[in-house]
């Protein structure tokens, strides 16, 4: 079995009842849906059952059911460059804000123009309060009827990955973004899902792929892969599961260019990165490497 995917309090399904102390929670309440202008639904009609809330202080949403894409333009002259940014959560919910929007404003604010996508996860209980108290349940070593993580990207969340690539290329004129030099990223649930895309894009493979704390098992590298970026924590659960860098081995076994970052700290879940700690600026030093392989201009 592959190794599951996890956002922070996702992870605390996997680590129970073990360090249950030491791992934030969702709020018991829920919040009103925040403003998400310019917000582009991949699935129109889809019915919307979506819930708002806080995680560790930062806004999250699950039972997501109508995908979407959020641009995060350049203020004046971009790059031309883009990039689709891919929250985690464990295909529960999306940790959207820590992971999602606060990596597009990096972005947008250094020329680059960024896409979060908000796909569609599996469905968790309805109330807010329910759904904590399962977690806290899960959290204790209890069993209750909640869905786990799955071993690796559902279908539909692949479906939403390759349909924002297809509708940022088909638009990219009226962004100001060469569709020659649009990428994919995503973080945790949203690393695995990077790595689906580029098992499964065929003629819509992106330029370049950035999955950040994902699966790091062997993965199944197609002939066209592109450059690959990936950062995570020497202490990250999910590099221990896989008994090491092996997606990694599997790149480079490939012949495809890969671009490894091994922080000796920063445990799962960094997000941007967090001051003081090994993970600090580690958007720079991708934001370095896109320069390297041609894909931005400065």
């Amino acid at each position: 079995m592959r190794a599951r995917a996890f956002a922070p309090w996702a992870l605390a399904l996997a680590l129970a009842p073990v360090a249950h102390a030491q791992m934030p929670g969702p709020s018991r309440e829920t919040m009103a849906a925040p403003a998400q202008p310019g917000a582009i639904a991949l699935i129109p009609d889809a019915p919307d059952r979506e819930v708002w809330h806080r995680d560790n202080g930062l806004i999250a949403v699950r039972n997501v059911t109508r995908p979407t894409i959020m641009p995060f333009l350049p203020k004046g002259k971009g790059t031309g460059a883009a990039v689709i940014v891919a929250p985690g959560g464990g295909f529960l919910g999306l940790a959207i804000e820590k992971e999602g929007w606060q990596i597009a404003r990096y972005f947008a604010d250094h020329g680059i123009a960024a896409f979060v996508l908000k796909y569609r996860v599996l469905p968790t209980p309805a109330s807010q309060v329910e759904f904590a108290d399962q977690l806290a349940r899960v959290i204790r070593g209890e069993k209750v009827a909640m869905a786990s993580p799955p071993d690796d990207t559902p279908p539909e969340a692949l479906a939403d990955g390759l349909a924002a690539l297809r509708y940022v290329r088909g638009h990219a004129g009226q962004w100001g973004v060469d569709p020659a030099r649009i990428g994919f990223m995503g973080f945790s649930a949203g690393g695995f899902l990077t790595r689906s895309v580029v098992e499964n894009a065929g003629a819509d493979m992106p330029a370049f792929v950035a999955p950040i704390y994902p699966n790091m098992a062997p993965m199944k590298v197609p002939d066209n892969a592109p450059p690959m970026f990936v950062a995570i924590a020497a202490n990250d659960f999910l590099l221990a599961r896989a008994g090491g860098p092996k997606l990694i081995d599997s790149y480079r076994a490939a012949g495809k260019s890969v671009e490894f970052h091994l922080f000796s700290a920063g445990d799962h879940g960094f997000g941007p990165g967090a001051p003081g700690t090994p993970t600090e600026g580690w958007l720079d030093v991708m934001r370095r490497w896109l320069r390297t392989r041609g894909i931005i201009k400065e």
